[in-house]
């Protein structure tokens, strides 16, 4: 269900089981962790320089697949912690940009997925929230930093008692997520992106990358975030890309950069 494609610098990978909303079992997970670690290599290698995540069908995903689990025998902590959290990890870790095209239903790990990418688009009417006070179980796979982070605590904890759930539009209006497009413009829109940006300066992108997940992670204070630009800016003096960009800026023409150093 986890088909990966690669065309002009851009990683399409796709979760690929729409009769179940791309819900996520181990198989299934266990695959999209290689797809982002092979991915990986590959933007390593200077193959890649932006990747786009999507759902096919009606959701972009629906989350874990729970169709034939057994809850007396269920060990969650197991699961989330040695299924789920590696894969978020391993593409929280890809050296390059990162996109997701999201539509119809994003909940639990689906959620989790929206939170280990770098830019996230959303169709208007996308679907997002905690439904799992229906389940008796507990926002997972991020959720709760990603909605405190950006929501606040009691937006958060309104979502989750009621487990209601919002719309693309109301997501991106409340600082979730970065745009939200309509649906049957989403992927056009979020392809168009990816390609314009892997085409872009890619040592660059990976040190703003690096910084921002330094604030975000470190909560790292302007002053030595500051520092950090400083030192970033002039490693990246040194690179193919930097002297392109001068020189394009100075002759007054489009940049040809190649993403290397």
């Amino acid at each position: 269900m986890i088909e990966t494609s690669i065309d002009d610098g851009v990683a399409e990978i796709v979760l690929n089981a729409p009769e179940k909303m791309n819900s996520l079992d181990e198989s299934a997970l266990a695959a999209l962790e290689q797809a982002y670690a092979e991915v990986s290599s590959a933007a390593e290698a200077g193959e890649v320089r932006a990747v786009l995540l999507r759902g096919e069908g009606r959701g972009f995903c629906a989350g874990r697949d729970i169709s034939h689990v057994t809850p007396a025998d269920d060990d969650a902590t197991a699961y989330l912690s040695e299924k789920v959290t590696p894969v978020l990890r391993t593409m929280s870790a890809v050296p390059v940009p990162t996109f997701a095209a999201v539509q119809g239903a994003c909940l639990g790990v689906g959620l989790g997925l929206a939170v280990a990418t770098d830019v996230v688009y959303v169709a208007e009417d996308a679907k997002i929230g905690s439904p799992f006070a229906n389940l008796g179980a507990t926002l997972d796979s991020g959720g709760h930093w990603l909605f405190t982070e950006r929501l606040g605590a009691h937006r958060t904890l309104d979502l989750i008692y009621t487990a209601e759930l919002i719309s693309g539009t109301e997501a991106v209006q409340a600082g979730l997520f970065s745009r939200a497009i309509p649906r049957d413009e989403l992927l056009d829109f979020t392809r168009t992106k990816a390609t314009r940006v892997a085409g872009g300066a890619t040592l660059a992108f990976r040190a703003s990358k690096e910084l921002v997940a330094q604030i975000r992670d470190r909560r790292v204070g302007l002053w030595e975030s500051l520092d950090a630009e400083n030192i970033a800016q002039g490693q990246l003096c040194t690179t193919a890309d930097y002297a392109e960009g001068f020189a394009a800026f100075q002759g007054k023409r489009k940049p040809e950069f190649t993403g290397r150093g």
